[in-house]
């Protein structure tokens, strides 16, 4: 049986890859696990040590060096911490031009030098197998101890998520379906969505929410779907009310055009905040104070349901049974 495309499914960890994980440690605080984009080690009396690690490949080359840094700087950062250090490996192809690698070099720079963040080690190197610029990146950063953000919810919690459902899978098919793209859609608002690849992050939004929520989740590759693995995690359900969702009217055209609905949409750099419902106002109004939209979806709830309300009509939530963003990079 061969694997499917894209993040592989929980079964597959569960059956194949969880149970294959070296030694037990007891500075482990929280290891592999489904929903945890994370691991959490002990590292004094007072902090716990964040780490992430992600891919970079299939994006356009001008966002290369971008993407080498927040995918896995966000996750490091929706667990409470500020990323502090990056071991980054670069695999490029034989037709790799110098310029390439001066410009992603650039841009690693300018976002370590904005966040605070230090290059500590890592591998560069040109291989005849790699056919496409290919970097895996690893994050890290402390935390206080109390301030430790799991993506974990309790009844009630509200689901507050910043307005930037199914900018990922719009950003990309700009760049990699821009003919289709031409057929609906100006010159100008092409290459507007190009630019809006710079809020493909949950890095500012993770650290101006912290002081204000339980927990964080990016919501990357399944989009929305990420709340089963928090309702699950938690031993909880929730409540999504279709008629509070906010998309960039670019982002809404792009999907439409598709087909598609937007709860499992690809939607990197969309924070979905667990917050509790004392919070959610402050929450708010904090994030559009510093310029970051969001809004209030739904919530959590005791029942273990996990309901889609459109109007007076209610349907399950959907799942994650693929990734409209796979087969978009397949096309690109």
């Amino acid at each position: 049986m061969k694997l499917p495309l894209g993040k592989l499914r929980n079964d597959i960890l569960r059956e194949v890859v969880f149970p294959n994980l070296g030694i037990e440690d007891p500075r482990i605080v929280y290891g592999p696990r489904e929903g945890f984009d994370s691991a959490v080690l002990e590292y004094d009396h007072e902090h716990y040590l964040i780490v992430a690690t992600d891919p970079t490949l299939g994006v356009p080359e001008e966002t290369f060096g971008f993407f080498t840094y927040h995918f896995a700087a966000s996750d490091v950062a929706v667990f409470g911490a500020r990323p502090r250090w990056l071991i980054v490996d670069l695999l490029f192809s034989p037709r790799t031009e110098r310029s390439f690698l001066e410009n992603v070099m650039r841009s690693l720079n300018t976002e370590c030098r904005k966040y605070g963040s230090s290059v500590i080690g890592g591998h560069t190197g040109v291989y005849p197998s790699i056919t496409e610029p290919t970097a895996t990146t690893t994050a890290m950063g402390l935390v206080r101890k109390d301030e430790l953000k799991l993506p974990l919810a309790e009844p009630g919690d509200k689901i507050i998520v910043t307005a930037k459902i199914g900018l990922e899978f719009a950003v990309s098919a700009a760049y990699f379906l821009e003919e289709e793209l031409r057929k609906f859609l100006t010159f100008k608002e092409i290459e507007r969505l190009k630019r809006l690849f710079a809020f493909e992050t949950t890095l500012p939004d993770a650290l101006i929410a912290k002081p204000f929520v339980r927990g964080m989740h990016d919501a990357t590759e399944g989009g929305l779907t990420a709340l089963h693995e928090i309702a699950e995690n938690s031993g909880v359900g929730f409540r999504v009310y279709a008629d509070r969702l906010y998309l960039d009217p670019l982002v809404r055209r792009v999907l439409d055009f598709y087909g598609l609905e937007p709860w499992n949409v690809s939607s990197t750099g969309t924070l979905i905040a667990i917050t509790p419902p004392d919070k959610a106002d402050t929450l708010i109004a904090e994030l559009h104070k510093n310029g970051i939209v969001a809004f209030e979806l739904g919530e959590f709830t005791e029942e273990k349901e996990k309901i889609l309300v459109e109007g007076k009509d209610e349907r399950p939530f959907p799942t994650f049974d693929g990734d409209p963003y796979v087969e978009l990079y397949g096309k690109g």
